[in-house]
C-alpha cells in the first residue's frame, strides 16, 4: 500500500514513516506541506493519504478540499492526522471528504492498525 503522509513536522513525519514501514509491504511518500502534498496525490496516485490538519502554505482542510475537487484525485481516502481534538474541526473534515481522525501523540506500535480500521470502516480495501 502507499501511503501519502502530509505532516509539517519532521520528527513526526520520521516516526509515522518508521511505524508504517515496519514489515516491508507498505511504502510512504512524505510531502511537508499541503501545496506538496496536492503535487505528490497528483503524480504518485496513493492508497490513502494521512493529512495534517496545520500545515504551512496550505492547511489540511484546503488541501482536503482541493482534493476531493479534482477528478484525479477524489476518491483517494484521507485520514487527518492532528494534535487538535476540537469537536468542530474533526466534523470540518469528514464534511469535507475525510474518512476519519487520528491523534498525535499516536501510538507507534498502533499506527498501521489504525489506518486499515479506518479504511474497512470506510468500505476501502488496501492493495497492499
Amino acid at each position: 500500500m502507499k501511503i501519502l503522509l502530509a505532516e509539517d513536522e519532521n520528527d513526526i513525519r520520521r516516526l509515522a514513516t518508521m511505524s508504517l514501514t515496519r514489515g516491508g509491504e507498505w511504502q510512504v511518500v512524505q510531502a511537508a506541506d499541503g501545496e506538496e502534498c496536492l503535487a505528490l496525490a497528483q503524480r504518485e496516485r496513493p492508497d490513502v493519504i494521512l493529512l495534517d490538519a496545520m500545515m504551512p502554505r496550505l492547511d489540511g482542510f484546503q488541501t482536503c478540499q482541493r482534493l476531493k475537487a479534482s477528478s484525479a484525485t477524489k476518491d483517494i481516502p484521507v485520514i487527518f492526522l492532528t494534535a487538535s481534538v476540537q469537536e468542530w474541526e474533526t466534523q470540518r473534515g469528514l464534511a469535507l471528504g475525510a474518512i476519519g481522525y487520528l491523534y498525535k501523540p499516536f501510538d507507534p506500535l498502533q499506527l498501521r492498525q489504525q489506518v486499515l480500521e479506518l479504511l474497512a470502516r470506510a468500505g476501502r480495501t488496501p492493495s497492499g
